[in-house]
């Protein structure tokens, strides 16, 4: 039997739980004023896809803790 989240995908493995982000460029991204925030960028790393977290005052990439540029 297939499982759910809320994001509407189905599953056919009850112990796997996937997380879909928003995803935004580097000019529609939100504010970065709430730290702790996770967001992923289709062109935030020079370009390329990248996740990011608010460090409260910037968006930093996951991989090198740079901006997201």
């Amino acid at each position: 039997m297939a499982n759910s989240i809320s994001t509407g995908v189905a599953y056919a493995d009850p112990a796997v739980t996937l997380v879909q982000f928003q995803a935004y460029t580097v000019a529609t991204v939100p504010s970065a004023a709430t730290a702790g925030q996770m967001i992923y960028v289709s062109n935030g790393a020079a370009g390329n896809p990248v996740m990011a977290f608010s460090n409260g005052t910037n968006w930093l990439r996951v991989d090198t803790l740079a901006a997201i540029s």
